[in-house]
Protein backbone atom coordinates (compact mmCIF):
# COMPACT_ATOMS: atom_id res chain seq x y z
CA UNK A 1 0.00 0.00 0.00
CA UNK A 2 1.27 3.46 -0.54
CA UNK A 3 0.41 6.92 1.07
CA UNK A 4 -0.21 9.63 -1.24
CA UNK A 5 0.06 13.87 -0.45
CA UNK A 6 -3.62 13.69 0.38
CA UNK A 7 -3.47 11.56 3.35
CA UNK A 8 -5.00 8.56 1.46
CA UNK A 9 -3.62 5.00 1.32
CA UNK A 10 -4.11 3.35 -2.33
CA UNK A 11 -4.26 -0.43 -1.87
CA UNK A 12 -3.72 -3.00 -4.75
CA UNK A 13 -6.39 -5.93 -5.27
CA UNK A 14 -4.61 -8.48 -6.93
CA UNK A 15 -6.26 -11.56 -8.49
CA UNK A 16 -5.11 -14.98 -10.29
CA UNK A 17 -3.52 -15.35 -13.89
CA UNK A 18 -2.18 -11.49 -13.50
CA UNK A 19 -5.44 -10.11 -14.17
CA UNK A 20 -5.64 -6.38 -13.55
CA UNK A 21 -4.87 -4.95 -10.57
CA UNK A 22 -7.04 -3.62 -9.00
CA UNK A 23 -6.25 0.01 -7.11
CA UNK A 24 -8.49 0.96 -4.04
CA UNK A 25 -8.73 3.48 -1.25
CA UNK A 26 -11.20 5.18 0.83
CA UNK A 27 -12.25 8.49 3.12
CA UNK A 28 -14.60 9.06 5.88
CA UNK A 29 -17.86 8.83 4.90
CA UNK A 30 -20.26 12.27 6.16
CA UNK A 31 -23.81 11.21 6.69
CA UNK A 32 -24.28 15.06 4.88
CA UNK A 33 -22.72 12.53 1.65
CA UNK A 34 -25.46 10.07 1.88
CA UNK A 35 -25.35 8.43 -1.57
CA UNK A 36 -22.73 10.46 -2.97
CA UNK A 37 -25.02 13.53 -3.02
CA UNK A 38 -24.33 17.23 -3.58
CA UNK A 39 -21.63 18.95 -4.12
CA UNK A 40 -19.36 17.36 -1.01
CA UNK A 41 -20.00 14.09 -2.54
CA UNK A 42 -18.84 14.71 -6.00
CA UNK A 43 -15.64 16.12 -4.42
CA UNK A 44 -14.92 13.03 -2.47
CA UNK A 45 -15.29 11.00 -5.11
CA UNK A 46 -12.93 13.19 -7.27
CA UNK A 47 -10.51 13.16 -4.57
CA UNK A 48 -10.35 9.43 -4.00
CA UNK A 49 -10.10 8.82 -8.11
CA UNK A 50 -7.80 11.74 -8.31
CA UNK A 51 -5.44 9.83 -6.13
CA UNK A 52 -5.97 6.12 -7.83
CA UNK A 53 -5.39 7.96 -11.12
CA UNK A 54 -2.00 9.42 -9.80
CA UNK A 55 -0.94 6.40 -8.27
CA UNK A 56 -1.19 4.30 -11.51
CA UNK A 57 0.34 6.86 -13.72
CA UNK A 58 3.50 7.00 -10.83
CA UNK A 59 3.44 2.96 -11.38
CA UNK A 60 3.84 3.41 -15.30
CA UNK A 61 6.09 5.98 -15.46
CA UNK A 62 9.92 6.56 -15.28
CA UNK A 63 10.32 8.44 -11.92
CA UNK A 64 11.46 12.04 -12.32
CA UNK A 65 10.16 12.45 -15.41
CA UNK A 66 7.43 14.85 -14.82
CA UNK A 67 4.67 12.83 -16.42
CA UNK A 68 2.30 13.43 -13.37
CA UNK A 69 2.52 16.90 -13.81
CA UNK A 70 2.00 16.45 -17.57
CA UNK A 71 -0.97 14.01 -17.51
CA UNK A 72 -2.77 16.29 -15.26
CA UNK A 73 -2.30 19.58 -17.62
CA UNK A 74 -3.36 17.81 -20.40
CA UNK A 75 -5.89 15.24 -19.36
CA UNK A 76 -7.90 16.85 -16.22
CA UNK A 77 -9.80 14.66 -14.49
CA UNK A 78 -13.62 14.45 -14.80
CA UNK A 79 -16.04 11.87 -12.82
CA UNK A 80 -19.87 11.37 -14.89
CA UNK A 81 -22.09 8.77 -14.37
CA UNK A 82 -24.52 6.58 -17.89
CA UNK A 83 -27.58 6.20 -17.39
CA UNK A 84 -27.54 3.04 -15.22
CA UNK A 85 -25.50 4.74 -12.45
CA UNK A 86 -22.48 3.32 -13.74
CA UNK A 87 -19.36 6.12 -13.15
CA UNK A 88 -16.88 6.71 -16.05
CA UNK A 89 -13.38 8.07 -15.55
CA UNK A 90 -12.55 11.06 -18.30
CA UNK A 91 -9.39 12.55 -19.03
CA UNK A 92 -9.82 15.20 -20.92
CA UNK A 93 -11.72 14.67 -24.04
CA UNK A 94 -10.90 10.29 -22.90
CA UNK A 95 -12.38 7.91 -21.65
CA UNK A 96 -10.03 6.27 -18.89
CA UNK A 97 -9.95 3.12 -16.82
CA UNK A 98 -12.78 1.82 -15.48
CA UNK A 99 -13.64 3.17 -11.87
CA UNK A 100 -16.35 2.31 -9.38
CA UNK A 101 -17.57 3.88 -5.97
CA UNK A 102 -19.48 2.23 -2.78
CA UNK A 103 -19.99 3.55 0.40
CA UNK A 104 -20.26 1.15 3.66
CA UNK A 105 -18.57 0.63 7.24
CA UNK A 106 -18.30 4.57 7.37
CA UNK A 107 -16.44 5.19 4.64
CA UNK A 108 -16.43 5.78 0.95
CA UNK A 109 -14.65 3.64 -0.69
CA UNK A 110 -13.36 4.22 -4.97
CA UNK A 111 -11.61 1.46 -6.93
CA UNK A 112 -10.03 1.95 -10.24
CA UNK A 113 -8.58 -0.48 -12.47
CA UNK A 114 -5.03 -1.10 -13.66
CA UNK A 115 -6.14 -2.38 -17.32
CA UNK A 116 -8.99 -2.56 -19.25
CA UNK A 117 -11.01 -4.51 -18.01
CA UNK A 118 -14.52 -3.87 -16.26
CA UNK A 119 -14.79 -3.74 -12.23
CA UNK A 120 -17.08 -3.02 -9.64
CA UNK A 121 -16.57 -2.60 -5.64
CA UNK A 122 -19.25 -2.90 -2.82
CA UNK A 123 -19.08 -2.94 0.73
CA UNK A 124 -21.88 -4.50 2.71
CA UNK A 125 -21.60 -5.38 6.66
CA UNK A 126 -23.87 -7.56 9.13
CA UNK A 127 -25.88 -5.29 10.80
CA UNK A 128 -28.20 -5.31 6.93
CA UNK A 129 -28.73 -9.06 7.69
CA UNK A 130 -29.42 -9.26 11.03
CA UNK A 131 -33.42 -8.87 10.02
CA UNK A 132 -35.60 -11.23 8.89
CA UNK A 133 -34.18 -11.94 5.80
CA UNK A 134 -35.15 -13.83 2.41
CA UNK A 135 -32.03 -15.28 1.94
CA UNK A 136 -33.74 -17.90 -0.34
CA UNK A 137 -34.76 -15.36 -3.14
CA UNK A 138 -30.95 -13.86 -3.36
CA UNK A 139 -28.43 -16.98 -2.49
CA UNK A 140 -28.14 -20.22 -4.09
CA UNK A 141 -27.82 -23.10 -1.19
CA UNK A 142 -24.58 -24.21 -2.02
CA UNK A 143 -22.99 -20.68 -2.20
CA UNK A 144 -24.54 -19.96 1.23
CA UNK A 145 -22.95 -22.95 2.54
CA UNK A 146 -19.82 -22.24 1.49
CA UNK A 147 -19.92 -18.87 2.62
CA UNK A 148 -20.84 -20.24 6.05
CA UNK A 149 -17.78 -22.64 6.41
CA UNK A 150 -15.86 -19.12 5.15
CA UNK A 151 -17.78 -17.22 7.88
CA UNK A 152 -17.39 -19.60 10.60
CA UNK A 153 -20.93 -20.46 10.60
CA UNK A 154 -21.96 -16.91 11.00
CA UNK A 155 -24.97 -16.48 8.77
CA UNK A 156 -24.96 -12.59 9.16
CA UNK A 157 -21.07 -12.58 8.03
CA UNK A 158 -21.72 -15.36 5.55
CA UNK A 159 -24.57 -13.29 4.13
CA UNK A 160 -22.46 -10.06 4.04
CA UNK A 161 -19.86 -11.16 1.98
CA UNK A 162 -22.23 -12.92 -0.71
CA UNK A 163 -24.07 -9.84 -1.03
CA UNK A 164 -20.94 -7.72 -1.23
CA UNK A 165 -19.51 -10.14 -4.00
CA UNK A 166 -23.01 -10.08 -5.74
CA UNK A 167 -23.29 -6.18 -5.87
CA UNK A 168 -19.74 -6.17 -7.14
CA UNK A 169 -20.40 -8.06 -9.80
CA UNK A 170 -23.05 -6.19 -10.52
CA UNK A 171 -21.80 -3.11 -10.65
CA UNK A 172 -18.86 -4.51 -12.94
CA UNK A 173 -21.99 -5.28 -15.71
CA UNK A 174 -22.71 -2.02 -15.33
CA UNK A 175 -26.54 -2.10 -14.03
CA UNK A 176 -26.06 -2.76 -10.42
CA UNK A 177 -29.11 -5.13 -9.69
CA UNK A 178 -31.23 -2.70 -12.17
CA UNK A 179 -31.10 -5.30 -14.95
CA UNK A 180 -29.86 -8.66 -13.45
CA UNK A 181 -31.55 -10.65 -10.28
CA UNK A 182 -28.95 -11.73 -7.42
CA UNK A 183 -29.75 -15.59 -8.35
CA UNK A 184 -28.98 -14.83 -11.65
CA UNK A 185 -25.36 -14.60 -10.57
CA UNK A 186 -23.43 -17.69 -8.85
CA UNK A 187 -20.42 -17.36 -6.68
CA UNK A 188 -19.03 -20.84 -6.79
CA UNK A 189 -16.16 -21.91 -3.98
CA UNK A 190 -13.06 -19.56 -3.28
CA UNK A 191 -9.54 -20.36 -4.54
CA UNK A 192 -6.21 -19.19 -2.82
CA UNK A 193 -5.88 -17.15 0.02
CA UNK A 194 -3.35 -14.39 1.77
CA UNK A 195 -5.62 -12.86 3.82
CA UNK A 196 -8.68 -12.79 1.34
CA UNK A 197 -10.84 -14.91 -0.89
CA UNK A 198 -10.43 -15.05 -4.59
CA UNK A 199 -14.43 -16.25 -6.51
CA UNK A 200 -14.95 -17.26 -9.99
CA UNK A 201 -18.37 -16.00 -10.61
CA UNK A 202 -20.37 -17.75 -13.27
CA UNK A 203 -23.61 -15.55 -15.23
CA UNK A 204 -26.97 -17.85 -15.65
CA UNK A 205 -28.02 -17.80 -19.60
CA UNK A 206 -30.84 -15.39 -19.06
CA UNK A 207 -27.91 -12.60 -17.93
CA UNK A 208 -25.79 -13.57 -20.52
CA UNK A 209 -28.55 -12.97 -22.91
CA UNK A 210 -29.02 -9.46 -21.58
CA UNK A 211 -25.81 -9.06 -21.60
CA UNK A 212 -23.71 -9.87 -24.75
CA UNK A 213 -20.59 -8.09 -23.97
CA UNK A 214 -20.19 -10.17 -20.89
CA UNK A 215 -20.06 -13.43 -22.97
CA UNK A 216 -16.06 -15.23 -23.37
CA UNK A 217 -15.18 -13.05 -20.63
CA UNK A 218 -14.27 -14.41 -17.08
CA UNK A 219 -15.82 -13.12 -13.79
CA UNK A 220 -13.27 -13.27 -10.42
CA UNK A 221 -13.98 -11.30 -7.13
CA UNK A 222 -11.30 -10.43 -4.63
CA UNK A 223 -13.38 -10.40 -0.85
CA UNK A 224 -11.27 -8.65 1.86
CA UNK A 225 -12.46 -8.68 5.99
CA UNK A 226 -12.84 -5.52 6.74
CA UNK A 227 -13.70 -5.62 10.58
CA UNK A 228 -17.51 -5.35 10.60
CA UNK A 229 -17.65 -5.59 7.10
CA UNK A 230 -16.89 -7.35 3.60
CA UNK A 231 -14.99 -5.47 0.96
CA UNK A 232 -15.54 -7.32 -2.43
CA UNK A 233 -13.62 -6.38 -5.90
CA UNK A 234 -15.01 -7.15 -8.84
CA UNK A 235 -13.18 -7.71 -12.50
CA UNK A 236 -14.67 -8.66 -15.81
CA UNK A 237 -11.32 -9.37 -17.51
CA UNK A 238 -11.03 -7.46 -20.88
CA UNK A 239 -13.11 -4.29 -21.77
CA UNK A 240 -15.88 -4.80 -24.27
CA UNK A 241 -15.09 -3.11 -27.71
CA UNK A 242 -16.05 0.52 -27.97
CA UNK A 243 -15.74 2.91 -30.38
CA UNK A 244 -13.34 5.79 -30.84
CA UNK A 245 -9.68 6.55 -30.97
CA UNK A 246 -7.43 4.74 -28.69
CA UNK A 247 -5.19 6.66 -26.99
CA UNK A 248 -1.82 5.16 -25.40
CA UNK A 249 0.96 6.97 -22.92
CA UNK A 250 3.27 4.35 -21.98
CA UNK A 251 1.10 1.52 -20.84
CA UNK A 252 -1.83 3.51 -20.42
CA UNK A 253 -4.71 3.20 -22.76
CA UNK A 254 -7.93 5.25 -23.26
CA UNK A 255 -10.33 5.47 -25.91
CA UNK A 256 -11.74 9.01 -27.10
CA UNK A 257 -15.67 9.69 -25.90
CA UNK A 258 -17.41 9.71 -28.74
CA UNK A 259 -18.94 13.54 -29.52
Amino acid sequence: MTEDCRGLTVHTASFLHGKGPVFYTFMPWARENHKGSGANGARDRHRLVSTLWDHLVAMESPPGNGCQSSHKAAFPIQVTCGLLGRPHLLLGEYRGPAISFSEGGGKVWAALCGDESDIGIDVAGTDEFQREYPFHRVFHAQELQHALRLADGDLERASALLWSIKEAVAKALGCAFHLVDPRQITVYPSVGGDGGYTFPVGLSEKSLMRFPIAAGRSLWVRSLPQRKVWLSIALLTGRSPQAGTRLARGNLYWRKVDS
